[in-house]
């Protein structure tokens, strides 16, 4: 669909907040804002609470400027995809140069005032992380490689590291570690969504792996990356952010995440069609939890240990 097409349906309709609101990506800004939290809080050293509160506001209203940009750029595809058709761009809600205009504003605001609260290394990362996702990802990976999503998910991996770094004003192993759990756990979590997006990627254009090498093949990269991240997420229990309740989650959640993994590789595409997908379905919902889990085992381990009870 032409730019001025989506912008005549866009004139069809009046915006509400809520259409405005949706253009920053609402539930990705909530993964945003927790693997952030976990960062700042697990990182050693102290904010002042307010302080605290305003990097954590400043990550979310950078994160949701980039979803606001993604669709500005992504409103041509978007216009195809079942799964992103209501979004409000394509349902004639708001004008691409709003969208535009909105991430734009924000993502500025957003690093200029996590500097100033904070520090210009967690300012310098976020800006990072905006053109990332807003240029490496949207606009050159997504519709040039079926690696488009191992690499891009470097994107939605850089919160908690930011997080650590308003704290401390560096990078540190813990760090890099929280940042390496959130990339490798991406593929298979949405390598499992493609698997049950029946023709959407497809008709929109997009390389995704299912598209270019077929279920097979992705569904054996589900299981390569399983297997990896589950040696990444264990690892990190030996860690300065590590501890025994994270040991506890992360043997748990990697060994029902595996068996995931082994059940959706030993399927044919006749099997999955037969159940309407439901393991993968259900890899994918689990995907969900397995990070969170993961991320309050960190969060739980922060906690606790300044009482002597969490860590080693």
């Amino acid at each position: 669909m032409s730019d001025a097409s989506i912008n005549t349906q866009a004139q069809q309709g009046e915006a509400s907040f809520g259409d405005y609101f949706a253009l920053l990506k609402p539930r990705v800004m909530s993964l945003v804002v927790f693997t952030a939290a976990v960062g700042l809080l697990a990182a050693p050293g102290h904010l002042h609470p307010l302080v605290a509160f305003c990097a954590i506001l400043f990550i979310a209203v950078g994160g949701g400027a980039s979803g606001a940009l993604n669709m500005w750029y992504d409103s041509d595809i978007d216009q195809i995809m079942t799964r992103t058709q209501s979004r409000p761009i394509p349902s004639g809600k708001v004008t691409r140069e709003e969208a535009f205009a909105i991430g734009i504003t924000l993502s500025v605001m957003a690093v200029i005032m996590l500097g100033l609260a904070t520090n210009w290394v967690a300012a310098g990362l976020l800006a990072f992380t905006i053109f990332f996702y807003v240029v490496i990802y949207t606009m050159w990976l997504k519709r040039w490689t079926p690696q488009n999503i191992v690499i891009g998910g470097a994107a939605g991996a850089f919160p908690p590291m930011i997080g650590w770094a308003a704290v401390t004003g560096g990078i540190s192993i813990e760090s890099v570690l929280m940042f390496t759990l959130i990339f490798m756990w991406t593929p298979p979590h949405f390598w499992a969504l493609c698997l049950f997006m029946k023709s959407d990627y497809k008709d929109a254009g997009v390389p995704m792996l299912h598209v270019t090498h077929g279920r097979a093949v992705t569904r054996n990269h589900i299981l390569v990356y399983t297997l990896i991240l589950a040696a990444i997420a264990v690892g990190m229990a030996f860690t300065a952010v590590g501890g025994l309740i994270y040991l506890t989650v992360a043997v748990v959640m990697n060994a029902i995440f595996i068996v995931g993994a082994v059940s959706i590789w030993r399927r044919s595409d006749a099997d999955c069609e037969a159940d309407n997908h439901k393991r993968e379905k259900s890899f994918f919902a689990f995907s969900l939890m397995y990070l969170f889990l993961h991320f309050g085992a960190i969060l739980a381990e922060a906690a606790l240990a300044p009482y002597g009870l969490g860590g080693w």
